[in-house]
């Protein structure tokens, strides 16, 4: 009995084992199955995304190679000078000096061809800097083009054409005034074209990533391609690159680790056991470091917020030596990365948290709270301040990280826990401290006072009143005239904003910047903007200068919304200049390009205000379009002051009206200034000595004295 129950044992143990065993290979096929799939699969993907991205890249690559040739085109077309010129005896001449000879080496065409208004005399023709027939070189379909072009004056024609030597991209658009005044004659038409060599391709290859991209009749087998078509739609050449395959390279990469995963599932039911024991310590270790990640900084091995707030709990308060909390915050570690990368503002980090750990015996603890902003906690008897400036001496001297010298310095908010204040409660004090030792300047540390408290609800109820004040008109517009310098007549007006309270008046430099921080600077532009308008209605044939913001420019729909407050005021765009300082050229250049070009389109002009205050360069002036330009008051004011300030403003004054950029001189207070602006070639002026700020009622009077 007990050996068949024996028997059945072993039997049932077999069976067991072999289902077992069956279990695991059929496992093991439907894995590796799966498995090989779910590469497969990824492997196809991964090609076809990537020749997707090609495609689309390559189809990008020509579209950046017309628009740069289409706006080169219409940056000489539409020109007044080249208008004028073109239409004298010497336009033969002026072509040449202005576009055929730059041919022989400009980058951004290779030849340059002026058509009579007739459509087929040849008024000039290069290529490379040297006469050519583009009839010949080109064939019909040149004339084709200039047709086309000369009928449409707007905007240039842009074509791929079959030449003699292969194929080239060439723009042609009719030489046209800047501003149309009246009907035009029929015009000259001008072209440029740049042939699609193999400069271009490498140009086109680097900056979208096309490794091997080249030109070819006909698509090459194996190669990805994408059609050169002409303007009747016909093609004329294929760009073909060889795919990148990114999936198939990962997958002989990961070949021999599918191989392995096989024969890991094998030899699964050897290690069980010893892979459960195995989990089981790793596991353990996991929930050690899991705690210490929890508390501590990755990149610099030191305590992180939650950390610190858990050993503020723990520390004993006692009233002989309290725990003191300081945070600490770079000045100037942005621009290590900005200028040295991560890497090595990485290495910076590291080097000041050792060397804030050693800094001082009574620091018991230091903590990375932000990419550059630290806490140290001091428990002992030491001042303040001979703790920070033993933080501060930290920064005298410049770090060395691999042959660099990198220099940065420390502001630091310092706070004691007095009383029984919550650690979040120090953490806070401490950070309003490290704000006002911010706003104070570089390397300065400042100890929390309840006075920041007090003063921040001050900040809280003047931007209550603010933004009650934007919504009852409370802020008013005053109007400081803009006179011609050779007639002193009133050209137009600034509109300023001016806020009166029962208190007394608030002056802007305090609610402009106040409502740029808050968020209510688009109201408060807005409103400004509206009622400027309103009142400039009644001022028939002066022009209104508005001051915007540097934030309002950076906003997406701040020329919508202009463009949608003149319509609705029925309000001429031409009389309106919008004037901003050269802030915004620096934050955010490519925000502040299209809102100024869009703004442009319909009329408005723009002036850089306070120009000569700061980093604006003239090259600024011409990149972004300027109208106008506005002398700072502290170069006007330095005429005044000896030295070589007149030196200075006229020659500021040359180079804006050699780039044909009229000046505004703003600040004016004497006859002696505004004489000396006049004969420089300012050609309008503004200040006290013109006329002060006046509200809208006494400039409606000042006008109709003038003409009476």
């Amino acid at each position: 009995m007990s050996s068949n129950l024996a028997g059945r044992h072993v039997r049932t143990q077999t069976s067991s084992i072999i289902v077992t065993t069956v279990c695991f290979v059929v496992v093991a096929l439907l894995l590796t199955g799966l498995m090989t799939h779910v590469v497969a699969t990824m492997t196809r993907s991964a090609n076809e995304i990537d020749d997707a991205r090609a495609n689309r890249a390559a189809r990008a690559a020509i579209a950046a190679f017309v628009s740069r040739l289409s706006a080169t085109t219409t940056d000489n077309a539409v020109w007044d000078d080249a208008y004028k010129a073109i239409s004298s005896p010497s336009a033969a001449d002026w072509a040449y000096e202005n576009w055929g000879k730059t041919s022989e080496d400009y980058p951004l065409y290779d030849g340059a061809i002026v058509i009579g208004p007739d459509r087929s005399s040849i008024v000039s023709a290069y290529s490379k800097g040297k006469p050519f027939q583009p009839g010949a070189f080109f064939g019909q379909a040149f004339y084709r083009q200039i047709d086309t072009a000369a009928d449409s004056v707007q905007a240039p024609v842009v074509n791929f054409i079959k030449t003699e030597t292969g194929i080239a991209l060439i723009a042609s658009q009719a030489i046209q005034p800047y501003e149309e005044e009246g009907e035009l004659p029929r015009l000259s038409v001008l072209s440029f074209y740049k042939e699609f060599n193999s400069d271009v391709l490498g140009t086109l290859s680097n900056e979208h990533e096309l490794e091997g991209l080249h030109l070819a009749a006909a698509p090459a087998p194996g190669l990805l391609n994408t059609p050169i078509t002409d303007m009747k739609g016909g093609v004329i050449g294929h760009l073909v690159w060889p795919s990148k395959a990114p999936g198939s390279a990962v997958y002989r990469q990961v070949y021999p680790y599918v191989a392995a995963a096989t024969l890991i599932l094998v030899l699964f039911l050897t290690g069980v056991l010893l892979a459960g024991v195995s989990e089981a310590r790793r596991l353990r270790k996991l929930a050690q470091a899991a705690i210490f990640e929890a508390n501590h900084d990755s990149l610099s091995g030191l305590l992180n917020r939650h950390g610190l707030l858990a050993l503020l709990d723990e520390l004993v308060v006692t009233d002989f030596s309290p725990p003191r909390l300081y945070l600490i915050d770079l000045d100037g570690f942005k621009a290590v990365n900005d200028a040295w990368g991560h890497a090595v503002g990485d290495d910076l980090i590291r080097m000041v948290s050792n060397a804030l750990i050693a800094c001082h015996p009574e620091v018991v603890a230091v903590a990375r709270l932000g990419g550059d902003e630290f806490a140290l906690v001091q428990v002992g008897t030491a001042a303040r301040q001979e703790i920070e400036e033993t933080i501060l001496a930290l920064f005298a001297e410049p770090f060395k990280i691999d042959g660099r010298t990198i220099e940065v310095g420390a502001s630091i908010g310092a706070a004691a826990r007095d009383g029984d204040i919550e650690p979040l409660e120090l953490l806070r004090r401490a950070d309003m401290a490290l704000y006002r030792a911010k706003e104070n300047g570089r390397g300065r540390a400042i100890e929390y006072d309840p006075e920041l408290d007090r003063e921040r609800q001050r900040v809280a109820e003047l931007e209550s009143l603010l933004k009650t004040a934007i919504g009852d008109g409370a802020i008013e517009a005053v109007f400081q005239p803009l006179v011609s310098a050779t007639t002193g007549a009133v050209t137009g007006l600034e509109a300023l904003a001016r806020w009166k309270t029962a208190t007394g008046n608030i002056s802007p430099e305090i609610f402009i910047p106040l409502a740029e921080r808050c968020g209510l600077i688009d109201a408060l532009g807005g409103h400004m903007l509206k009622t400027s308008i309103e009142h400039a209605k009644n001022w028939p044939g002066l022009a209104l200068s508005v001051n915007v913001s540097p934030v309002q420019l950076c906003n997406p729909e701040f020329a919508v919304e202009v463009i949608s407050l003149l319509q609705e005021l029925d309000f001429d765009p031409r009389r309106l200049t919008l004037e901003i300082t050269e802030g915004v050229l620096m934050t955010n250049p490519d925000q502040a390009r299209r809102s100024i070009d869009h703004l442009k389109q319909v009329g408005i002009k723009f002036a850089l205000d306070d120009f000569g205050c700061g980093y604006a360069s003239i090259g600024a002036l011409r990149q972004f379009g300027f109208d106008r330009m506005k002398i700072d008051r502290s170069l006007v004011s330095a005429l005044d002051q000896g030295s070589n300030g007149a030196d200075v403003l006229k020659a500021t004054i040359s180079l804006a009206t050699a780039l044909q950029i009229p000046v505004t001189a703003e600040g004016i207070e004497n006859i002696r200034q505004a004489a000396i602006l006049r004969e420089a070639g300012c050609d309008q002026l503004q200040g006290y000595l013109i006329g002060k700020p006046m509200s809208a009622f006494d400039i409606s009077n000042k006008l109709q004295e003038q003409a009476a």
